[in-house]
């Protein structure tokens, strides 16, 4: 097949996994936290089998595994995705639409006409002059995070299923639930993928292979106010929004925070507050590249 093939097949793979709702929830303890993350895991699931892989399954924990046989002695591969999509932005309903050879102009959205994504805002897109470009309507989240990465590892194994005469080791594939939960990976995982190698689908540039990662963990603030009808609240009232403020802004500002760090640097991320004058949460994710680094951050 050539290459114009592959990528009418990602294209077209893409656009049918992202019309489908596969949000994470953090707030539920199943797995996966989501029942619609289950109506894409089936799906691959079944084109799998459809396909001729070999051993197609839905783990317990929500996991789809599957095997291409190997046709040369070579260690066991694996590649990864994931299907949920973040929990941060509205992702039902999601209408892909195709940019056919981009002219590096500002781009539009249907469904939100204020809305605009031009080079001027994320210059990467000028980079992509004449490329296909697969957006969402404008109200919800695409999703190509991670479906992009689910769609290649889905071409490239029914390319591979179709021409058993191309030369490799044994195949493993395996779609995640709750990536974007910080639950993608199940304890069960590792020893039931059975790789000696695995590689993640997941962002990065064209042709990059990332081979070091960060380590995170999740930190959960709870303020509790004194709630006090504001009437007759003098000397009593403690508001829980006043301090959950104080709190974030205590915190740096000009260092360790996403838009101020780069390359290995940390950094401490909040990425939620809700409350009201009685109690109040922040959900806040730190990160680093060294377990020292990551400690110092929970100890700040």
């Amino acid at each position: 097949m050539a290459t114009d093939g592959f990528a009418r097949e990602t294209e077209e793979r893409l656009i049918r996994y992202a019309a489908i709702d596969t949000q994470s929830d953090e707030t539920s303890s199943s797995s996966p936290s989501t029942e619609r993350q289950f109506d894409l895991l089936r799906l691959l699931r079944d084109e799998l089998a459809g396909m001729g892989a070999e051993a197609p399954r839905l783990t317990p924990y929500g996991t789809v595994l599957a095997t291409i046989p190997g046709s040369a002695p070579a260690p066991t591969i694996a590649f990864l995705a994931h299907v949920d999509t973040a929990p941060q932005f509205n992702a039902t309903g999601v209408r892909p639409r195709v940019i056919r050879a981009y002219d590096g102009g500002t781009i539009t959205f249907p469904d939100d006409p204020a809305l605009t994504l031009s080079p001027e805002t994320s210059p990467y897109l000028a980079e992509r002059r004449g490329d296909d470009i697969v957006t969402a309507s404008g109200t919800t989240l695409l999703g190509a995070d991670d479906k992009a990465g689910v769609a290649i590892i889905m071409t490239l194994a029914r390319h591979l299923l179709a021409h058993p005469e191309i030369a490799h080791g044994p195949i493993r594939i395996a779609f995640t639930p709750d990536e974007e939960i910080g639950r993608g990976v199940h304890a069960d995982l590792p020893r039931d993928l059975a790789a000696d190698i695995a590689y993640t689908l997941d962002g990065a540039e064209r042709g990059e292979i990332v081979y070091e990662s960060f380590s995170a963990d999740k930190a959960v603030i709870h303020i509790e106010g004194v709630s006090v009808h504001p009437g007759v609240a003098r000397g009593k009232l403690v508001n829980a929004l006043h301090l959950a403020a104080k709190i974030v802004d205590t915190l740096p500002q000009a260092t360790l925070t996403p838009e101020t760090t780069s390359g290995r640097q940390g950094f401490w991320h909040i990425y939620q507050m809700s409350g009201t004058s009685a109690a109040a949460d922040l959900s806040i994710i730190l990160r680093d590249f060294e377990l020292d680094g990551l400690a110092a951050h929970g100890a700040l």
